[in-house]
């Protein structure tokens, strides 16, 4: 097991026992989890690198399935950094990150390349509109009150429409179009970054798996790839939720009864237009299509085949 230089048990006492006031004690908590993260950067062997609600979770649990696959490893094992290393040395030791921390311990986000740029590293992405729909309901039933406070979000029991979510400037639609637009420019200064959209995943997941899987140093089988694009299949995982036997909550529905606290909970291309009219449509639309860079292709609204 890799050493952490600060566990998460260490870093909520030290902060308990700060006197300091809570604007101070929440800047001290990014810095440490930026630092605690930087470390890990350092000694993973890859990176994926998305923004939230962008189809990690699905991709988490087909690289986990490949991996416990080729090396018979538990099912109930997933590659959560060295956790499947551990068990089986040849398994990569792979850092999800949504890189919200990083550049408050480095104190910029340029300074932090140099945690990037010597490994392969995934960038997912998927249509920003979609994303901030999910990440909406992902903020309404399963983000803790301290960590809507440490990620700015709107506070918990805040009394703000799902429109309103999208447009606001901290954690809706324009700060994740900053976020691809950075990522976009980043990717020219690291030589190993290969971006894959979660939209290409869903119409053609094997073929990209195998494409992502190759990233990573793999050579994957075709039979390998078949069975774990059939073993991630979107109603399966929902399935999975739904019995509530699930240990890890990375996969737990928040709550079974609901299905819009469940993390495989629509996977609809485009389904963002389900939930506002046509004028509040035209003006996210026209966000996306104005400040998000072209080469993501997502000028044209997209659409379940």
């Amino acid at each position: 097991m890799l050493p952490v230089p600060l566990s998460k048990f260490i870093r909520k006492k030290a902060l308990s026992y700060t006197p300091l006031t809570m604007p101070s004690k929440i800047s001290i908590e990014r810095w440490l989890r930026g630092r605690e993260e930087c470390y890990r950067l350092e000694h993973a062997d890859a990176v994926v690198v998305s923004y939230e609600k962008s189809g990690r979770t699905w991709l988490r649990v087909m690289l986990s399935r490949y991996y416990q696959r080729r090396y018979k490893l538990p099912e109930d094992r997933l590659l959560n950094y060295d956790k499947l290393h551990r068990l089986q040395a040849a398994v990569p030791v792979v850092m999800f990150t949504h890189d919200r921390y990083p550049s408050y311990y480095t104190g910029s986000y340029a300074a932090e390349h140099r945690y990037f740029s010597s490994k392969p590293v995934i960038l997912l992405v998927r249509d920003p509109r979609d994303v901030v729909v999910s990440l909406y309901f992902h903020w309404l039933h399963r983000v803790k009150p301290h960590n809507k406070l440490l990620d700015n979000m709107p506070l918990h029991g805040s009394d703000i429409s799902m429109y309103d979510f999208v447009m606001q400037t901290e954690s809706g639609l324009p700060a994740i179009i900053a976020f691809m637009n950075r990522w976009l420019q980043q990717g020219n200064n690291l030589p190993q970054l290969a971006m894959y959209r979660y939209e290409d995943l869903r119409s053609d997941t094997e073929k990209y798996l195998e494409q992502l899987l190759r990233t990573l140093g793999e050579q994957p089988a075709a039979d390998e790839v078949a069975e774990v694009v059939a073993y991630a299949e979107f109603e399966k995982m929902k399935q999975r939720e739904q019995s509530g036997q699930i240990s890890d909550t990375r996969l737990a529905a928040g709550d079974v009864n609901n299905p819009d606290s469940f993390k495989a909970r629509r996977a609809k291309v485009g389904g963002y237009r389900d939930y506002f009219d046509n004028r509040q449509i035209e003006v996210i639309d026209r966000l996306v299509s104005t400040s998000l860079d072209p080469a993501f292709d997502y000028q044209t609204p997209t659409a379940d085949a």
